[in-house]
């Protein structure tokens, strides 16, 4: 019979594994099933052991951390050899898959693991933990009825700005919150971009460092975001993990 496939939550910054910050965002019952693994599939293998570390502090782990075998699954891993990370899954093996931050196969490339996984036969468990997404579009106040996620927009200025208006058109049209992600250390252009494309009223959040003690959550319309930014207030999120949602 084959093993499960666990789908596993991380956190989405760093965690103190001196204090009981973990049980806040991670549930008990996930880190006790995770601690039980000896096979994961990971985007990153040493950021997959520095979480495993941090569940060892309140459930000991099946084998020491040096025996646990952690497969790589990431951008550049090729399609052809996403069946050899299944094998032991058809041998009866649980195997737990983990993200780089927040959960995994949503804007991550364990989507299609999880696919080949279904067609095996193979049981798929999503496991319970914080979306950066979702906790943005909760966060935000925008509409929560409608909403898509695109990803990363391009870094070209000019191609940035026509997606930019296209997501507003498509926004005010259907009534949806749009939600993209830049690369960290781009965020600020990101926001320029957003406040020089949208139309004044076009609301737009910035959501960062989502569930950390750093989190900071700010919905404003473009024309106050454009003063605030005049006035050399940007937020501070620099290097950090930010969602940013607009709705038109």
């Amino acid at each position: 019979m084959p093993g499960i496939l666990y789908l596993i939550p991380n956190t989405l910054g760093a965690a103190d594994p001196a204090s009981d910050a973990l049980a806040h965002i991670i549930p008990e019952q996930v880190q006790a099933l995770t601690a039980r693994l000896d096979y994961f599939v990971a985007e990153n293998a040493k950021t997959a052991r520095g979480f495993l570390k941090l569940i060892a502090v309140r459930h000991p782990l099946a084998k020491p951390l040096q025996e646990i075998e952690i497969a790589e699954l990431n951008v550049n891993t090729p399609a052809q050899a996403l069946a050899g990370l299944l094998e032991p899954l058809l041998a009866g093996r649980d195997c737990g898959l983990v993200s780089e931050a927040g959960v995994p196969a949503v804007a991550d490339p364990g989507a299609d693991l999880v696919r080949l996984a279904h067609e095996r036969g193979i049981q798929v468990r999503p496991l319970v933990g914080p979306s950066s997404l979702l906790l943005a579009v909760m966060a935000s106040g925008l509409n929560g009825q409608s909403f898509a996620f695109n990803g990363y927009l391009p870094t070209d200025a000019a191609l940035r700005t026509k997606r930019i208006k296209e997501l507003e058109t498509r926004s005010r049209a259907e009534k949806q919150t749009q939600l993209l992600i830049e690369t960290p250390y781009r965020n600020g252009a990101m926001l320029e971009a957003l406040v020089g494309a949208c139309q004044p009223g076009t609301l737009i959040c910035v959501a960062t460092d989502l569930s950390l003690p750093t989190e900071s959550i700010r919905t404003l319309n473009g024309g106050k975001w454009k003063s605030l930014l005049a006035a050399g207030k940007a937020p501070d999120f620099h290097k950090k993990p930010t969602v940013f949602l607009l709705l038109a």
